[in-house]
């Protein structure tokens, strides 16, 4: 068996969270390759070495001395070296760090230099091969990831490589020049660390046990998700939960190599288990409830709408053609409604009137705003009748008016749409009539 371990920012982010992750990878043999993040917060108030870097480097880019704001970022890899008890020096490492910044390599070398110091320091403590990513991950000339040629020469690197680190966030540009994913890149990296190798498993450690049911802000003390499939989760992440970056889900899907999530601080919980399908029933008739604030909804109305070809492309073209995308189009006989983000509609807000009216000569179009989307997901709805009818029932009993509710085809989830100010006790009153009943 073999599996590839990615370790985020929190779990390394002082010698005392390093000493964990070593006991995590020593304690199974298979963990074979691991991915870590560059050293994050060590305590509430601190700042992540990645922030350092940025800062570290506008400061150079401005022609202004930076010398100290190095030396900071370089005490805290010693900190953590000393703390480890290694016989390891950084210093040259250091000082084309510094000239580098000199000469102003930008911001995606800088920001890249937090995984890459805490790859070698992984690398050395472990006693595992360091593998530059700049090596053997690689982005084409329009700046995005090659799938193709980075999986050829990764598989190809790795293959002669018993246990390896590779830092994760960043690779090669066509240039030659370092390049970073965006924000929680490591993520990326593991996944396609994982499909290279034809990993059995990809672990992603992190400071939580897995996905939960609902946001915790909302609910106390959720109940942690056991299984998950990709679709349910890929449902949840567009809603706005997050614990894995979305990117780092294709590669993974593609090679059917489930994702086990796990808590760095409790890795005696199971944590989540991300699969591509599965016949395990789930615990409870819902997996998740995510959510967001701040939409709006134009509501067209036009008599006969329906016999009209055409009619609901042109109201989304037109939505198109002023930069817009849509969340959601319910419909009825005679009315078309579409939400978007609000903050992006107001922008253009009577452009779209009035190039809805040219386009299909409503009878009326009304607005609404300050709401907000509810995703309830789950695969046990297929399956369990009488959903929608257990969330409308939980709603009106919470006092909370739905402006709109759409299932999708799949029967996988179902979307609310409340105002604003009643978002979280409604999240509050789908959790209860489906987990907290059920405990």
């Amino acid at each position: 068996m073999k599996k590839v371990v990615k370790f985020g920012g929190s779990s390394l982010a002082s010698a005392q969270q390093f000493e964990k992750v070593g006991k995590i990878i020593r304690a199974d043999e298979t963990r074979r390759y691991v991915v870590p993040s560059a050293p994050g917060k060590r305590f509430d108030g601190d700042i992540k070495v990645t922030d350092m870097l940025y800062d570290c480097y506008h400061t150079a880019e401005a022609g202004k001395n930076f010398d100290e704001k190095l030396q900071n970022i370089h005490v805290r890899y010693r900190e953590i070296i000393d703390g480890l008890k290694l016989e390891l020096s950084l210093e040259s490492q250091f000082a084309e760090i510094s000239k580098n910044f000199k000469e102003k390599a930008g911001e995606n070398y800088a920001a890249s230099r937090g995984e890459f110091l805490n790859g070698i320091i992984m690398a050395e403590y472990l006693g595992y091969e360091f593998v530059d990513a700049a090596e053997v991950i690689f982005f084409d000339e329009e700046g995005n990831f090659n799938e193709e040629k980075t999986n050829a020469c990764l598989s190809e690197r790795l293959s002669h490589i018993e246990r390896a680190v590779v830092p994760g966030f960043y690779g090669c540009a066509a240039d030659g020049k370092v390049k970073t994913f965006s924000r929680g890149g490591s993520d990326i990296t593991g996944s396609i660390v994982a499909r290279a190798v034809h990993a059995d498993l990809y672990e992603n450690w992190t400071d939580v046990s897995g996905f939960l049911v609902t946001d915790p802000r909302i609910v106390k003390d959720p109940a942690v998700i056991s299984t998950i499939t990709y679709k349910e989760l890929r449902e949840l992440s567009y809603m706005g939960a997050t614990v894995l970056h979305e990117d780092s889900i294709f590669p993974l899907r593609q090679e059917g190599i489930p994702i086990n999530v796990r808590n760095t601080n409790k890795p005696e919980d199971n944590g989540t288990l991300i699969v591509e399908s599965t016949c395990s029933k789930p615990r409870y008739t819902i997996t998740g409830i995510a959510g967001k604030k701040g939409f709006a909804s134009i509501n067209i109305e036009k008599d006969m709408m329906n016999t009209e070809i055409g009619f609901g492309r042109k109201v989304l073209q037109v939505f198109e053609e002023n930069g817009l995308s849509f969340e959601h189009t319910p419909s009825g006989i005679d009315t078309f409604t579409v939400y978007v983000h609000q903050d992006e509609f107001e922008a253009k807000e009577q452009q779209i009137i009035a190039g809805l009216h040219r386009a299909v000569h409503p009878d009326s179009i009304d607005l609404e705003s300050d709401l907000a989307l509810i995703a309830v997901v789950g695969r046990g709805m297929r399956r369990t009748r009488g959903t929608a009818g257990r969330i409308f029932s939980a709603l009106a009993h919470a006092h909370v008016n739905v402006k709109m509710i759409d299932q999708g085809s799949s029967e996988l989830n179902i979307i609310i749409g409340v105002e604003n100010r009643d978002f979280e006790a409604a999240t509050r009153a789908i959790y209860d009539i489906f987990v907290t009943s059920q405990l």
